[in-house]
């Protein structure tokens, strides 16, 4: 008789328990800085937003300059311009589905005086991609001048849920404004991540004000750092 066993590790397989929701919108234009708007105004809405420390609601972003056209200033008051295509993300626990899209489909929210039309949802499963991007982790204070202090805190946090941060790059800092001050952040790139690794951070996130936009990483791709699957 011949035998011999298969000790090729199994292809890992994605969980479906956190999911990423995909709403289409109705809406022409918002400000640059729209998170804290965007966020309370949805979570007002549907409260179901706010049961569970998993639900992070995305920033709405349209690609940075590229072809010809820069990504509008907030401080000359220039605003985002949606295209017909852009959508609204929000990830969240999948026994949640339901009630989100219900409490979502058909919705009408006033983001900064701009109106929202809240659509139908397509589901996207999360990305096994050893690559991530995050536009905005909170800082701590002391962190704004310093971003080694800032990746080795981060290190030390990731470490202590078992994942091992090989590769990390971070960004220059950016302001969230909010009625009690201004939320300073950075971004983060993490590479060369275990399937695993990249799934566990991408359901739970990393740090706080997870609907305002912070802590949700998304899969990377491409050279520059803003370019993600999102994106496409």
């Amino acid at each position: 008789m011949f035998w011999e066993d298969d000790d090729t590790p199994q292809e890992f397989q994605v969980p479906d328990d956190v999911i990423d929701l995909a709403f289409s919108i109705q809406c022409r234009e918002l400000p640059v800085d729209h998170l804290y708007a965007l966020g309370s105004a949805l979570c007002e809405a549907a409260p179901v937003l706010t049961e569970d420390p998993r639900v992070a609601i995305h920033e709405i972003h349209l690609a940075g300059s590229q072809n010809g056209w820069e990504r509008p200033d907030p401080q000359m008051g220039q605003k985002l311009v949606l295209s017909r295509r852009t959508k609204l993300h929000i990830r969240a626990p999948k026994e949640l589905r339901e009630r989100i899209e219900q409490a979502l489909d058909g919705l009408t929210i006033e983001i900064d005086g701009h109106p929202m039309t809240i659509g139908k949802a397509r589901v996207k499963t999360l990305s096994r991609q050893g690559t991530l991007f995050a536009r905005h982790i909170v800082l701590e204070p002391g962190e704004e001048d310093d971003e080694n202090t800032f990746l080795m805190r981060l290190a030390k946090l990731l470490q202590a849920r078992g994942i091992r941060v090989k590769k990390a790059l971070c960004d220059t800092t950016q302001k969230i404004a909010t009625p009690e001050g201004p939320l300073t952040t950075r971004s983060l790139l993490l590479a060369d991540l275990r399937p695993e690794d990249s799934i566990a951070l991408q359901q739970d996130g990393l740090g706080s004000h997870r609907h305002f936009g912070c802590g949700i990483f998304l899969p990377h791709k491409g050279i520059d750092p803003v370019k993600t699957a999102e994106d496409e």
